[in-house]
């Protein structure tokens, strides 16, 4: 039986995995998922948690925001906090910008988790072609689902997801 422990920055992608690993994962895959508050929490507590971790088989992977930095840098520092800790073999990915410019990138999911269908033909429209260029993808996602909670969204949105 295969084990994934996913790491990641915030506790609203935990929310979207939650609801989207159980479609993408075979049965006999298992999955943790280790929540942090924020990026440096994520990289503070990363060589800690990988370099104590005993439990056999394990297969980590690392995913934190863009937030608007050089990605190949990040992966690599990413990368290098990993194989540090002892484990080089850790899957480190960079998750667009931000989570929500992910949801963007999926306005179906959104309209469904919204209860929105119209919603979903703005998703062919020069602004929702490239959600990673979108300047504050929140302030996108509040102005299309006004009161939009990260946590609460994210929980709604991971269900949905294709």
């Amino acid at each position: 039986m295969t084990k994934l422990v996913f790491m990641l920055e915030e506790p609203s992608m935990r929310q979207a995995l939650l609801g989207l690993l159980p479609r993408l994962l075979p049965d006999e895959v298992l999955f943790q998922i280790i929540p942090h508050e924020g990026k440096s929490d994520l990289e503070r507590s990363l060589p800690t948690k990988l370099k104590a971790w005993r439990e056999p088989g394990v297969r980590f992977v690392v995913i934190r925001d863009n937030d608007g930095g050089d990605c190949v840098a990040l992966k690599h520092r990413l990368a290098a906090i990993c194989a540090e800790s002892g484990r080089p073999d850790s899957l480190v990915r960079i998750a667009c910008q931000e989570l929500e410019a992910w949801f963007l990138g999926d306005l179906a999911a959104v309209a469904r988790a919204m209860d929105q269908p119209a919603l979903a033909r703005k998703q062919n429209t020069k602004k929702y072609r490239d959600p990673d260029r979108l300047g504050n993808a929140p302030q996108e996602m509040d102005r299309l689902w006004p009161g939009y909670r990260k946590t609460d969204g994210a929980r709604r949105i991971g269900r949905e997801l294709s």
